[in-house]
């Protein structure tokens, strides 16, 4: 077992006399891996549950293929989940796994290389036949051959013991075999001291309505659970104590769910009701699922035929006073984009979520990356600003979908929020909100009902001097009528205009009120507590948690490095080009080929280093503490003996 400063407390005796270590831990990282039928996602999300409740800090990375069901026991198959949980504050779910749970030969084959030597590895020993290993190329039984022995590995006949315990469920062989992954959970429950109240009563509500299976699995659970009390393959048991955390309620959240509870926050907080429309894509689609159950809220969700239609019906509930939102991925933005520049030239607020996964075109449909920048920020037609935010972790979509509320709101303008497969699938420990702390948006909705010309008319483009906003008339308010659509309208009247000086303003009217919102964002987020950090470190997004535990590698080596990170991309904070201005050497690490850097670049005229990684999964802490150690250590002139890239965060 590998994980820091390890302490041994006294055991406690097992029925029969064996006594058991408890050895504590402050952090470790678990990876379970099986194939796509084994339900390692939903035993890795019970446990991450359970773990939640009892108090650590933790950090997932749930990793599955895109095929519904790809082919039994082949690696394309595969599926893992992997869990970092500590004592302590985490900002990543942890470069490598310190367990590896392979279910099969092929989640062995798969993950092996990722565990480090001497860590700890549980097989299925059932699942190691020779038809199983020959799909993967296995031409001996790793579990005899001796190329294990550099890892501590447990060979537990997992299903075998599961068919055993519900030999009197009255279940068949392959439906009993189904629940091998509780009794996975139970071992492991056991192995680090969970809760295991929470899991029965999900097995109940889950399985309400097939008592059978409900008690199936729960015996499965509870037979793990006692195997680890009384093997003696399992000698020791682990104790990782809860995090410090400030009081308050908490819960643990996904960042698809933290988007959607945060609009359903937006609407009470702004008095508007939402609207939902969206077209199912991976990996967006548990948004119009979650919203889909907040009818309570206001909250209307429509699933379209198409991409088009989704994004279409939301402009159309923004027109009639709704909060129009409209949720996708790269290849569904490519489809709005049209309708987006519509909204654009309407002015009318709508909240465009884009889950980033990899790409181009299908790409890879169940991956993270951050590709979709660019894009967001240019792929339409003619000069098309609009703002763009992107959230930071799973919790932080909350917060994000608020803010990109407030700016269509306040702005009527549409907003793209660019979260990503990492942040959308992952999760972590997040502290409920007090509602009455929430901001409050109403003063954003300000809905024309009076004219506003001189002449008792009304003036549709006739704007916000500070905001440069127009008013925003429901259709049917007496003396609101005004035209809408996608030609060029004229200054005020909105009276459709092919003036080349009036294009000419109004394009520039448009910039402009873009533009302006950085007014409204606040200073540039800056980690640097001394001050006097030559190096700094930029990012945006998910990339935020990797960065951070790869500086606080470097800084516990004794080097200095500042972290940036940006929530608005569009406009930039307005001190970012003063805060740029104070460090030797920027690195902007990215999921993409440098499309930050790119924009940086041409707006500051900074020399930002570009390190970027397209591997459709998030960076390794290490690996960022060795690239800022070397840029600081290039840039100072002198090296410190210490190693940043080794340890936890």
């Amino acid at each position: 077992m590998t994980a820091t400063d390890p302490a041994v407390s006294a055991g406690s005796s097992a029925p029969g006399g064996l006594v058991k270590s408890v050895v504590e831990l402050d952090r470790v990282v678990i990876r379970l891996a099986g194939d796509s039928g084994d339900g390692m996602q939903l035993t890795g999300n019970r446990f991450t549950s359970e773990t939640a409740s009892f108090g650590n800090d933790l950090s997932t990375l749930p990793n599955f293929p895109a095929e519904i069901r790809a082919p039994t026991g082949t690696l394309p198959g595969v599926s893992s989940f992997q869990l970092h949980f500590a004592d302590h504050d985490i900002m990543t779910p942890g470069d490598a796994p310190d367990v590896l749970v392979a279910m099969n030969p092929a989640a062995l084959k798969a993950n092996l290389a990722d565990l480090p030597g001497g860590g700890l590895l549980i097989l299925d020993a059932d699942e190691f036949t020779a038809r199983n290993l020959a799909k993967v190329g296995y031409a001996t039984n790793p579990i005899e051959d001796g190329s294990l022995e550099g890892w501590q590995t447990v060979s537990v006949p997992l299903t075998s013991m599961t068919l055993e315990a519900l030999a009197d469920s009255g279940l068949g062989k392959k439906e009993a075999e189904r629940s091998k992954n509780m009794f996975t959970l139970g071992l492991l429950s056991w192995m680090y001291h969970r809760p295991t109240e929470g899991t029965v009563r999900f097995l109940e509500r889950q399985f309400r309505r097939k008592p059978d299976i409900a008690a199936a699995n729960i015996a499965a659970f509870r037979a793990g659970y006692n195997y680890g009390e009384t093997t003696e393959a399992f000698a020791v048991s682990y104790e990782i104590k809860p995090a410090p955390m400030a009081p308050g309620k908490y819960r643990n959240i996904s960042g698809n769910q933290a988007l959607s509870l945060g609009l359903v926050a937006a609407g009470q907080r702004s008095g508007l009701p939402i609207f939902l429309g969206a077209y199912p894509i991976t990996p967006a689609s548990d948004i119009l699922h979650e919203l889909s159950k907040h009818k309570s809220f206001g909250i209307r969700t429509f699933q379209a035929e198409d991409e088009i239609a989704g994004i279409a019906s939301a402009i159309g509930a923004s027109f009639g006073g709704a909060l129009g939102i409209t949720t996708t991925s790269g290849p569904g933005i490519s489809l709005k984009s049209e309708a987006l520049a519509l909204a654009i030239m309407t002015e009318l607020p709508l909240v465009v979520i884009d889950v980033q996964r990899g790409g181009p075109s299908t790409g890879l449909p169940t991956k993270t990356e951050q590709s979709d920048l660019l894009q967001a920020m240019f792929g339409r037609n003619g000069e098309a600003p609009l703002p763009v935010v992107a959230p930071r972790s799973p919790g932080d979509c909350f917060d994000a979908a608020i803010e990109a509320t407030r700016i269509a709101l306040t702005y009527r303008t549409p907003v793209i929020l660019l979260s990503d497969g990492y942040l959308a699938n992952g999760s972590e420990p997040w502290a409920v909100p007090n509602s009455a702390d929430l901001p409050d948006l109403t003063g954003a909705v300000d809905f024309a009902t009076e004219p506003n010309g001189e002449d008792g008319e009304f003036l549709p483009y006739l704007r916000d001097p500070e905001t440069l906003a127009r008013p925003w008339a429901i259709p049917g308010t007496a003396g609101m009528q005004h035209r809408i659509g996608g030609l060029e309208k004229a200054d005020k009247t909105g009276n459709i205009s092919y003036d080349p000086e009036n294009h000419d303003f109004m394009t520039r009217t448009r910039q402009a009120k873009i533009d302006g919102i950085a007014a409204s964002i606040g200073p540039t987020d800056v980690d640097d507590p001394d001050g006097d950090a030559t190096v700094a470190v930029i990012g945006w997004g998910s990339t935020y948690g990797p960065i951070g535990a790869g500086v606080r590698r470097v800084r516990r080596s004794g080097r200095k490095v500042a972290q940036i990170h940006l929530r608005h991309l569009n406009p930039f904070p307005a001190d970012l080009g003063e805060v740029l201005g104070r460090y030797e050497r920027v690195v902007c690490p990215e999921m993409n080929l440098g499309q930050l850097a790119l924009l940086l670049r041409a707006k500051y005229l900074v020399d930002v280093q570009s390190h970027t990684q397209v591997r459709g999964l998030p960076f390794r802490a290490a690996e960022l503490a060795a690239v800022i150690q070397d840029v600081i250590d290039s840039t100072s002139g002198a090296e410190l003996a210490a190693d940043p890239t080794g340890g936890g965060e």
